[in-house]
């Protein structure tokens, strides 16, 4: 590249600036903006086409077609060429654009068929916001410094566009941070709740994209990049040297910041004319776009350890540490891109909502979210870019939706129903002490799912009878090293401390498929759910549930115990799992220590194959616990990760129905106490229907316990169960239209 273009880049760009500084209208600038490039990059042709919404892209700005087609033409993502840049977010760059597949001529905008055709993605960190074209008479291909220096203005106008700088009169942000804006997730913690946005890492701002002297931007850039490698150098010195996997993210880390390809891409874009901030954004929006086309998981974990990294630099660049000088509001919804269970469990209950741009349903953050019962929404598409520090937020987690900035309209109706719901809370808490008598007379008993001391408060507050599931995973998943055996004892203590006598059901370690340790080394299995997990890793590797079950028999101190294995498939899994309870007994025994009063050993039934199992499986088990999370998926063949068939199925589809029916019948005959336990028994319609089959047992979320018993002790479950059995009989797939009916009709 020689250093005449360089020179004209640094021009183009330099008279970019003296645009976006003119006092002048949106409009008028973005008009200046494609005359300048047209200009500069002698083409007949220079178009800015931004989004209008998610879906449709509109001409803003043109030299060279027609003036009166600026806001009238429009076009679908993906249609024409325009529309397919914009979809696949990839440059184009054509000499003959009729012939490409996709061509669409728009006559409205009086263009003539142009040969040549060159389209750049207007984008800023995986963010689509327009496109960026050039077209010319001559059939010529845009040489690679010419694509080279219309992606630099792309990144420009991009940060532009994010200050607003084309929309009304230069305003420092943009009018879209004023309007409200809602965002359709996913619900991965029901609940609802109003309050305001506390960014978990607020996004740094460039604003200075054009460089003034690139001369002093290369300095600056060396300089942050020295920082840089000195701070992941101090950082690698203070990781104990047993810690292998932190050692290996640093490593990772210092391998990037130490990278000469990286370090001269980056300085070549400052010689060009960007800032050393817009040089290091547009390295890292490479890498997020990599990120979005890597298939092979460690690639995926490098090029989001460069992306971590280079938000690393920027803050140190521009000074825009996670420290903004910003106050935590008094009622916080907490809004991020993702977060990690220990981060999360550091703001704890003082958090009123939770809005994820990425997560999953069993994330290790969706996982604390419901032991604290917090509303969760995930995958709410570009909030973390469109929401600011103290914006009016709300969430809704019963329907994946969070509204920003709502209307007053919205507001009233969200407010409407929070009355509702406190008060249904108030009826609810004058049933609290009594027990779930159905009118039929039948006693339901109901218990509450836990992972935390903190959720142990509610034991009391929700009229739980007991623990009916104690998730020891988490106690696992927020330390960045294997708690000691010690540590856990002290823990499951003060749990059993905490249930004053009432049963707490400890279900040993359920990790692997969508639970990774991050001190353990991870597995690259094709279909994780049905992979190395909870009991087959224990089995595997016994050396951690034999710590895990010395730690309860010492905790018990004397008090009864309940164990629970996850994910038995076979009989002999839990005969094997029983063995090692036996030896623990046995070692804790010679050892002197107090043997807990009583024992049970049970097993969860989360497989169909387990459902199948011998009688004396039935018979030798202490009590099951069906966990309907897993159950359901592996019966529906349907990954309850994958939302496009996640709620595809219903529990109330009555094969699921007459199965589970099945499972009661067996537990009958060999008088093994059954239990439910997942979100379904925490969702009235789901309970009543559960119990009407047979089920004498439920374990839900503390807040779910409330609605759940005021149903069943409005309901005749042997009416309930006749309505069932008329649907199964009619052919029905579901049986819940008719139980709504049914129910329709009941006082």
């Amino acid at each position: 590249m020689t250093d005449a273009f360089k020179t004209d880049s640094r021009q183009m760009l330099g008279r970019l600036r003296e645009v976006m500084a003119e006092e002048a209208t949106g409009q008028t600038r973005l008009d200046r903006i494609t005359q300048l490039i047209a200009s500069e990059m002698h083409t007949e042709v220079c178009s800015i086409y931004l989004f209008r919404d998610a879906e449709t892209l509109e001409l803003c700005a043109t030299e060279g077609l027609k003036a009166e087609a600026v806001h009238q033409t429009r076009m679908k993502l993906g249609e024409g060429l325009v529309g397919r840049v914009a979809r696949t977010g990839t440059v184009m760059n054509t000499a003959d654009a009729p012939r490409e597949h996709g061509f669409r001529y728009m006559p409205e905008t009086g263009e003539e068929i142009y040969s040549s055709f060159a389209g750049i993605p207007v984008q800023r960190l995986g963010e689509k916001l327009g496109v960026l074209v050039v077209q010319s008479k001559t059939a010529r291909q845009y040489s690679e410094d010419e694509i080279y220096a219309l992606e630099v203005v792309a990144m420009v106008l991009a940060e532009m566009t994010e200050l607003g700088a084309f929309i009304g009169e230069g305003a420092a942000l943009s009018a879209r941070h004023k309007n409200p804006v809602g965002f359709r997730g996913l619900s991965a913690q029901e609940g609802t709740a109003e309050g305001h946005v506390w960014l978990h890492e607020p996004r740094v701002v460039i604003t200075n994209p054009i460089a003034d002297d690139p001369q002093r931007e290369t300095e600056r850039l060396r300089e942050a990049v020295e920082s840089l490698r000195v701070s992941v150098d101090q950082m690698l010195q203070s990781v104990q040297q047993g810690d292998a996997e932190q050692r290996e993210i640093l490593e990772a880390y210092r391998m990037f910041a130490n990278s000469r390809g990286w370090m001269k891409r980056m300085e070549e874009d400052v010689g060009r004319g960007l800032s050393a901030e817009a040089a290091v954004e547009k390295e890292q929006s490479t890498a997020r776009a990599r990120m979005g086309m890597a298939t092979d998981a460690y690639l995926r974990d490098r090029l989001h350890d460069l992306d971590d990294l280079s938000n690393r630099l920027l803050r140190i660049l521009t000074g825009q540490g996670k420290e903004t000088g910003a106050e935590l509001p008094a009622d916080p919804i907490l809004v991020a891109r993702n977060i990690g269970p220990a981060e999360l469990l550091d703001y704890g209950r003082s958090l009123r909502g939770i809005v994820l741009e990425e997560g999953s349903v069993g994330s290790h953050a969706a996982i604390v979210a419901r032991s604290l019962a917090i509303p969760l929404v995930i995958h709410a598409e570009r909030i973390t870019t469109e929401a600011l520090n103290g914006d009016h937020i709300i969430v809704d987690g019963d329907n994946g939706v969070a509204h920003l900035r709502p209307e007053d309209t919205v507001l009233a109706a969200f407010r409407d129903k929070i009355a509702m719901k406190e008060e249904a809370q108030e009826r609810y808490a004058s049933i609290r002490d009594k027990p779930a008598v159905t009118l039929c007379g039948k006693t339901i008993a109901l218990t509450m799912n836990a992972g935390l001391m903190a959720d142990l408060p509610s034991l009391q507050g929700s009229g739980a009878e007991g623990v009916g599931l104690f998730r020891t995973e988490l106690q696992f998943l927020i330390r960045n090293k294997m708690p000691t055996r010690t540590e856990l004892a002290a823990l499951y203590s003060r749990v059993l401390d905490s249930a004053h006598g009432k049963r707490v059901v400890f279900r040993t370690l359920d990790i692997g498929s969508d639970k990774v340790l991050s001190y353990m080394k991870p597995t690259d299995e094709p279909n994780p759910a049905l992979g190395w997990r909870a009991i087959r890793v224990g089995l595997d590797k016994p050396g951690v549930m034999r710590m895990q079950l010395q730690a309860l028999i010492r905790a018990a101190a004397g008090r009864p115990l309940t164990v629970m294995f996850p994910f038995v498939a076979q009989y002999e899994e839990y005969k094997a799992a029983r063995a090692e309870v036996d030896k623990a007994m046995d070692r804790e025994r010679i050892l002197g220590h107090p043997l807990p009063a009583t024992l049970e050993v049970g097993a969860m039934l989360e497989t169909p194959s387990l459902a199948f199992a011998p009688d004396k499986f039935f018979r030798d088990v202490d009590f099951l616990s069906i966990g309907g999370n897993d159950l359901k998926q592996f019966f529906f063949a349907a990954d309850r990760e994958n939302e496009r068939v996640r709620r595809r199925y219903d529990t109330l589809n009555v094969s699921f129905l007459t199965f589970l029916e099945g499972i009661v019948k067996r537990c009958e005959a060999t008088g093994t106490p059954l239990s439910f336990c997942g979100e379904d028994a925490g969702r009235p319609i789901e309970a009543i229907c559960l119990t009407a089959m047979g089920l004498k047992a439920l374990s839900m979320r503390p807040a779910s316990i409330g609605p759940v018993k005021s149903l069943l002790m409005r309901t005749d479950l042997d009416a309930l169960r006749g309505v069932i059995e008329t649907a199964r009989n009619e052919g029905n797939q579901s049986v819940r239209p008719a139980v709504m009916e049914w129910l329709k009709t009941q006082p």
